[in-house]
Order: C-alpha cells, then sequence, then structure tokens
C-alpha cells in the first residue's frame, strides 16, 4: 500500500471538497423529503447558474438525485441526496475531522480549555455513524 494511501488526505473526495458543494450536501443531509432548487439556493447563497454546475456535479458522481416535476402548472426542481451519496459524504466527513485533528495536533492545539492558554481550541466533532 503507498504512504498516501494511509493518510486520511486519500479519503478526501474532491467533488465534495468545493465549499459550495460541502453546503449543497449539508443542507441536503438533513432535508428526509429533498429540497427545492429555490431553497437550496436560498439555503447555500448561490446563483443558478453556480447552483446548476454544482448540482451536475453531484449528480455525475451519483450522490444526487433530482426530480423535475411540474405544480401548479409551475417547474419545480426537487433535489434529494441518494444512499451512495449520504455514505460517501459520510467518509468524506470523517476524513476531514482526521485530516483537521491531524493539523491541529501538529499546530499545538489542546483541549478546548486551553484555548484561553493562546493555542488553537478544537471543538469535539459527533461521531458520524
Amino acid at each position: 500500500m503507498s504512504k498516501q494511501a494511509d493518510t486520511p488526505y486519500a479519503e478526501l473526495e474532491r467533488v465534495f471538497h468545493e465549499p459550495n458543494r460541502l453546503a449543497i450536501m449539508s443542507s441536503l443531509c438533513g432535508a428526509t423529503e429533498g429540497m427545492t432548487f429555490r431553497d437550496i439556493k436560498t439555503a447555500c447563497d448561490l446563483t443558478d447558474g453556480n447552483l446548476s454546475r454544482h448540482l451536475k456535479a453531484l449528480d455525475k458522481a451519483r450522490a444526487i438525485r433530482i426530480k423535475k416535476a411540474f405544480v401548479r402548472s409551475r417547474p419545480r426542481t426537487t433535489v434529494y441526496v441518494t444512499a451512495r451519496g449520504r455514505k460517501s459524504f459520510i467518509r468524506y466527513l470523517q476524513a476531514l475531522e482526521a485530516v483537521l485533528q491531524e493539523a491541529a495536533r501538529k499546530a499545538g492545539a489542546t483541549s478546548p480549555r486551553s484555548s484561553s492558554e493562546g493555542r488553537i481550541g478544537m471543538s469535539q466533532l459527533p461521531s458520524i455513524g
């Protein structure tokens, strides 16, 4: 096994690592009934074009499912996170947590109680299931 494969960096999936896609996935993971295009746009503060581009990337990676329908004669796009997408995103978050903890350790971070001593304080991230 290569040295890079032994590091958490290898698990950082690029499709989720872009800040806007991280925001989109974070929003969708809390929406069991999916979210409309408009709701995601508002929650993530994105333009129509920017959101469309990011949704295409996530759809291509099969992290989301896009449903287009008409409601009262008006088009509505609803976006859902897929089971595969949720699992991959959780793996990404776990890897990101490991990277951040390692970076904090190298930077001399200690528990949040020590932040008054002038060191970087790290909050404890919840365990992801």
